[in-house]
């Protein structure tokens, strides 16, 4: 079975930079409305990390949760 992943944005750090959004290649993240990091299809999250490694706040974490 495939891994699945955890999404972590701490929106108090995101200052809503969009590079997270530029390299993910899944399309997981979009901006919400208060123009912060929000992972809209965290389902379809492979766990490679760029967007962890490219966030210039560390804002972003993810975990490997299980199983899909």
């Amino acid at each position: 079975m495939a891994k699945s992943f955890a999404v972590q944005i701490n929106k108090k750090w995101c200052k809503g930079c969009g590079l997270c959004i530029a390299v993910c290649p899944k399309k997981v993240l979009e901006l919400d409305a208060d123009v912060k990091c929000e992972p809209v299809r965290p389902e379809d999250c492979i766990g490679c990390r760029q967007c962890e490694n490219i966030c210039p706040d560390l804002a972003i974490t993810i975990e490997e949760s299980g199983q899909k």
